[in-house]
């Protein structure tokens, strides 16, 4: 009688032992990295900003027992404002270059199994992070005309932005490439400096990026 009792009691524990460890792993919470994305700069036009991505990961947080686990791969991506960002099923977020403002992107579960098989508690679990697109303020860089020479003249740009018959500043988007056109209004054209490149009466400056001085100079 005691060994029965004793062979029950060794079933018994050994049940339990393979309840335990076939206790399903439950996925608790959702991560994103990074938790927030910028793409654009205030003296960046929105549309410059096309094409500018970021890889984002999903982290799952499980139970029985604790662990994270990358699930990029798993998860279903969404974005709530696709005119603003997109993002593929890997994970990566691409700003569109048509709006400005800031996009909610999402990562779910919902198979219901961790990565063995292993049948979890079924239910849907969420994780979000913000993409946010900077607004063009219509600041940036600026070219600086002077002019020089005791003829007299006018320049103009494109794109448009400057135009002046006397020492004059224009403003340009970070990273534009502007032509500043001379046109003599007596004398003649004389000549630039500062510029990237020159081409008869045009300074061509490749990108602009910083504040920069050029100078024109109109004979007599």
């Amino acid at each position: 009688m005691i060994r029965r009792w004793f062979g029950l009691a060794l079933v018994c524990a050994a049940g339990i032992l393979v309840l335990s460890c076939g206790d399903p792993q439950e996925l608790v919470s959702i991560a994103i990295q990074p938790g927030s994305e910028t793409f654009g700069a205030a003296n960046i036009p929105v549309n410059l900003d096309a094409g500018l991505t970021v890889q984002l990961r999903a982290l799952g947080s499980y139970l029985h027992p604790p662990v994270t686990k990358d699930i990029t791969d798993q998860v279903t991506w969404a974005t709530d404002d696709a005119q603003m960002v997109t993002v593929n099923s890997t994970g990566l977020a691409t700003a569109t270059g048509q709006v400005c403002g800031t996009a909610l992107i999402s990562a779910t579960e919902t198979t219901g199994h961790d990565g063995s098989g292993v049948s979890s508690s079924g239910a849907a679990v969420t994780g979000n992070m913000t993409v946010n697109v900077t607004c063009f303020t219509g600041t940036g860089p600026t070219i600086t005309v002077d002019f020089v020479g005791t003829g007299t003249g006018t320049v103009s740009s494109t794109p448009a932005g400057l135009g002046c018959s006397a020492t004059c500043t224009g403003s340009f988007p970070t990273g534009t490439p502007v032509t500043l056109t001379a046109v003599a209004t007596t004398g003649t054209f004389g000549g630039w400096a500062g510029c990237d490149n020159t081409s008869g009466a045009a300074c061509i400056i490749n990108s602009l990026t910083n504040d920069i001085t050029v100078t024109v100079t109109f004979n007599p």
